[in-house]
């Protein structure tokens, strides 16, 4: 009998092994292979997670076809509850992998702080309804994906890379007809298209790193006490069908209440389904085989949250009070003109209600110009994507980012409608630009323009050089029509520091009502 259950054991180890590797198959794959067609769904992670699912949809008051698939794990809840943390979440996977590596203060049952993430659960959810989407700073899979977009993995790549050139440099030969066909194949199949370098990059690996080091106080700490996603299953899960229970006549061991990675079974052997996530580890190891699961249900009462009336509400008042303090700011009556959105966003406020703050689109970006906002988008922008043109540009002929997106923040464009889409416009800074300021011919900007017709053009002038001299060179401007808000100029403009091509989010197609002025005022 117990051969049989430990099979069991087996099944919900080998289900996470090969969810773990889908999840890095399909992270690597969300990369540029040299065509602006990514055939994998590498955004399904996240369409399949319920709490995204209902933040977004109460963001933008509104059903969103794409998470659709959310709604099938949800159903499947019902029946065998809180299985996804325990067989699917590669978060989870993550942590369980590394229980041998970092010891716990605590073991056993419930924690004081058992009941947290009911109320970031009310707080969050409340949050997005009235104005504050920030649910993707807790999603463990946004976190995940963020954590390794824009950290990890680009660092693993610079590991490599200098590592690899360190053998091909100061190697034998002999050595380099092993380490190069290695790194040709990484390069191929595991590594980055190119180099990437991100903005927030420690802050988004220390957060991550984060949910490890709080292992420490107990195991699956973060799982058990803050993750919102398992907080939503715990509340599908007090309703499920299958329901795991001890003998009657078991023994005093408690193995099962130590083992137990989600502090699910108490004292007295009683398995909670609010936190159970199906490891079978009890089924395993019990001496005595007294635990099992089953649909028939004893008679048992169903479990209680076990939160604090006064509290509980007391969160959802702080998610629907505080969105009203943001019309308080300074950027709500003038936003960031350097806030730049990519390619096919939505209207401010539903595309930060939609967006999951996953770094997909970041990861993409063909030019690196796709960054994480900081606080220039205000506390609910923060890992929002903006485009950062002096670190990159809008590839002309790229559509990834909004093939990516899972919640459809970024439009997916055909490249024709790409190729019309205004995110932005330039101007010139004439104290910084060298035909302007010294007289100096430069013509960069131009040159680099995507547009079929040029939107940088060249007025002859007649002005004084750095020695004083009377030269003609040839002054940019731009032609607001045809500027499309790419950011290329900005990129390429050979000036160290601060270029002297500026892209502003004027003009912007997701926004009409913010208008160009005249075009006088923008040169």
């Amino acid at each position: 009998m117990k051969k049989k259950r430990s099979k069991l054991r087996n099944w919900r180890r080998l289900s996470q092994i090969l969810c773990f590797i889908l999840f890095l198959f399909l992270f690597i794959k969300t990369d540029y292979a040299g065509k602006d067609e990514i055939p994998y769904a590498v955004n399904i992670l996240f369409r399949i997670d319920p709490f995204l699912a209902a933040t977004a949809s109460l963001a933008t008051r509104t059903l969103i076809f794409l998470m659709w698939p959310s709604l099938i794990f949800i159903g499947l809840a019902f029946i065998f509850g809180r299985f996804f943390c325990g067989w699917v979440c590669p978060m989870g996977s993550l942590l369980d992998s590394c229980n041998n590596l970092i010891p716990h203060a605590h073991k056993g049952p419930v924690s004081r702080f058992h009941t947290l993430k009911y109320y970031l659960l009310g707080f969050l959810l409340f949050g997005a309804f009235f104005g504050l989407p920030i649910a993707g700073y807790l999603d463990p899979f946004s976190i995940l994906v963020r954590g390794l977009a824009i950290s990890v993995y680009p660092g693993l790549n610079v590991l490599a890379t200098t590592f690899f050139t360190f053998t091909y440099q100061q190697m034998p030969e002999w050595i380099n007809l092993v380490t190069e066909p290695v790194y040709g194949f990484l390069k191929a199949t595991i590594l980055p298209f190119r180099q990437n370098h991100f903005e927030l990059a420690f802050l988004s690996l220390f957060i991550l790193l984060l949910i490890f080091i709080l292992e420490k106080l107990e195991r699956r700490f973060f799982c058990r006490n803050i993750c919102p996603v398992g907080a939503l299953y715990a509340v599908v899960a007090r309703f499920s069908m299958m329901r795991g229970k001890s003998g009657t006549k078991c023994g005093k061991c408690r193995n099962c209440v130590t083992l137990c990675r989600m502090g699910a079974i108490d004292e007295e052997r009683n398995i909670s389904s609010l936190d159970c996530n199906f490891c079978m580890d009890c089924v395993d190891l019990c001496p005595a085989n007294k635990i099992s699961f089953t649909f028939q249900h004893d008679g048992t009462a169903v479990p209680a949250f076990s939160i604090k009336r006064r509290t509980f509400l007391s969160s959802l008042a702080a998610g629907a009070v505080l969105p009203f303090f943001l019309n308080t700011r300074t950027m709500a009556k003038r936003p960031d003109p350097f806030l730049v959105r990519p390619p096919g966003a939505l209207p401010e406020d539903e595309f930060l209600g939609r967006c999951v703050r996953c770094g997909e689109c970041m990861k993409v970006c063909i030019g690196n110009g796709l960054q994480p906002t900081f606080l220039s988008g205000g506390l609910e922008g923060m890992f929002s994507p903006r485009l950062n043109a002096r670190t990159g540009y809008c590839e002309f002929n790229c559509t990834l980012c909004g093939q990516v997106c899972p919640t459809g923040a970024l439009t997916e464009l055909t490249l024709a409608q790409k190729h019309v889409t205004k995110i932005g416009n330039i101007f010139f800074d004439k104290n910084r630009c060298l035909p302007f300021a010294k007289g100096i011919p430069c013509i960069v900007c131009e040159e680099h323009c995507p547009t079929p017709d040029k939107a940088i053009q060249f007025r002859e002038a007649q002005v004084l050089n750095s020695n004083g001299e009377k030269v003609w060179v040839k002054q940019p401007y731009v032609i607001d029509e045809r500027c499309i808000g790419c950011g290329i100029c900005e990129t390429k403009c050979p000036l160290p520091g601060q270029s002297a091509v500026r892209l502003t989010s004027a003009g912007e197609s997701r926004n009409p009502q913010n208008a160009l002025p005249a075009q006088s005022t923008l040169y």
